[in-house]
């Protein structure tokens, strides 16, 4: 209910944050339950996060990436692409403490608000087709009466962050991100 995407985790034994749960994690939890037939869908509800982790990380343990407020843009922007990742916590290298969490978003956001100030290289008057700047075919869609389960089955194998909605005519009727994921959470309507 309050916008959160993504929060840190904090290890209590290891007195250290071991890692961010995101709204893909959750996507990925629910797909990987709901695949089980031995496991009834409101006993997610029950799980800790660190068991959710355990078997979420099972064969490939991904440490926590993070950033130090000291670094330059151009190292966080590096890290998130670096790591495919769109949150990167910033880190206090004296505490431990997450300061805030840097986000594609963010950086957009400010970059758009000081790009006057900076050369305007001309790739900025290109359109989005010739600079090849997003996916222009084989884009993933979902119709209005796909089932939610083959929706997550999309966010999870094609690791897209959003699926437009085209009526029978192939036209975008509406967007189905990955956030709205956790809308279906809050209502418990999963």
């Amino acid at each position: 209910s309050n916008g959160v995407r993504a929060a840190p985790l904090w290890d209590s034994t290891k007195q250290c944050f071991v890692g961010m749960l995101t709204i893909t994690d959750f996507i990925n939890i629910l797909h990987r339950y709901y695949k089980s037939p031995l496991v009834q869908i409101y006993e997610l509800e029950e799980h800790k996060i660190e068991t959710w982790r355990e078997l979420y990380l099972q064969d490939s343990f991904k440490p926590l990436v993070s950033i130090s407020p000291n670094a330059s843009l151009y190292d966080a922007v590096s890290s998130l692409l670096k790591h495919k990742i769109h949150r990167l916590p910033v880190i206090d290298p004296l505490t431990g403490n997450t300061l805030y969490i840097l986000t594609h978003k963010r950086i957009l956001k400010f970059l758009k608000l000081f790009i006057s100030e900076m050369p305007k290289p001309g790739f900025l008057s290109q359109t989005l087709e010739e600079l090849n700047v997003g996916t222009f075919d084989n884009i993933a869609v979902v119709h209005s009466d796909t089932p939610l389960y083959s929706a997550l089955g999309i966010f999870v194998d094609q690791r897209v962050s959003a699926l437009p909605v085209v009526d029978e005519n192939g036209r975008v009727v509406d967007i189905y991100s990955k956030f709205d994921v956790i809308n279906l959470a809050a209502e418990k309507t999963y």
